[in-house]
């Protein structure tokens, strides 16, 4: 997906000599083309995210797109105070990038694992917080990114991410995407870990259950609207994602269920309130924590059952 992402930001660049990339001495193999190409709007300041937050602030407060890029917790909770203080503040034209969300660099520990991420950036005034599901949505949420005036969150994943859509999208900021319909059970799904919750559909499919499958790729502004139709038109309502339990997707869906008095049974799938102190593989690591299209499909099941 990082590839598909730094692609479209070159196309876009070559069109608009606003956007800036700024990044923390990373990204090698992927933003050569970029820096080659224009060297003028290209700016490595080392291994300091806070400068590099501070410097994309000063750069869109000229009139310009600052993009961030790192991996990871790297341009999020190391520099927090800057996109809090400085970009969010003055509502400046940044766009975060993170590579590799959730649990994706398993091996590296829990310095690498960004599992808190989408709490802290949706809780932030102005921010807009992306976390596309597959490559289709990664090219269109990173042209509807530049399209957006004022600070974006977009979490995006490193590796060759499987579909989660068999047709073309029409991709909006704050409107969900419906990948599978479904009358039973909906399971809104956010970023990479989607496509297990297609493939947990598929499973309870055979089991004769009809399963709605949502990409909510903006956790912030939600899609309050499509949440709501879930929880009118399906007996029950699941969240999945590659994050902790703790306000994140889970937390915004609740909250819109919640304030619109909705009675729907409701679970959250996402990482408990703890640290992952172990290390291994990204596969192992989301099996261990109950990713795997099968737990997907039994949790699904069971909060299913409650509700008859």
């Amino acid at each position: 997906m990082r590839s598909v992402f730094n692609k479209t930001l070159f196309k876009i660049a070559e069109e608009d000599e606003r956007i800036f990339l700024i990044l923390a001495d990373i990204g090698y193999g992927e933003i050569e083309n970029f820096a080659d190409r224009f060297p003028e709007r290209f700016f490595n300041v080392g291994v300091a995210e806070q400068n590099m937050t501070g410097v994309a602030c000063g750069v869109a407060m000229e009139g310009n797109i600052a993009v961030t890029y790192s991996i990871a917790n790297f341009p999020t909770l190391r520099c927090l105070e800057q996109i809090r203080n400085d970009v969010c503040y003055h509502r400046a034209n940044v766009k975060i990038v993170i590579i590799g969300g959730g649990l994706a660099y398993g091996a590296l520990g829990v310095s690498h694992h960004s599992t808190e991420d989408l709490a802290i950036m949706r809780a932030l005034p102005d921010m807009v917080v992306l976390a596309p599901a597959d490559f289709a949505e990664a090219e269109a949420a990173t042209r509807a990114m530049f399209l957006h005036d004022g600070p974006v969150y977009y979490r995006c994943g490193y590796k060759k991410e499987p579909p989660v859509h068999k047709n073309a999208i029409n991709f909006e900021i704050g409107k969900a995407l419906t990948v599978c319909t479904g009358s039973d059970v909906t399971i809104i799904g956010t970023g990479t870990i989607t496509n297990r919750a297609v493939k947990a559909a598929e499973i309870l499919e055979r089991q004769g259950i009809s399963t709605r499958v949502i990409s909510m790729h903006t956790v912030k502004p939600i899609d309050g609207e499509a949440i709501l139709k879930a929880a009118d038109e399906t007996d029950a309502v699941i969240t999945v994602e590659e994050h902790t339990i703790i306000g994140g997707l889970g937390g915004a869906v609740a909250e819109v269920l919640a304030e619109e008095g909705s009675r729907v049974h409701f679970k959250r799938i996402g990482i408990p309130d703890t640290y992952v102190h172990s290390v291994g593989s990204h596969d192992w690591l989301l099996d261990k924590f109950g990713y795997s299209p099968e737990s997907i499909a039994r949790v699904t099941r069971e909060t299913l059952e409650k509700s008859v």
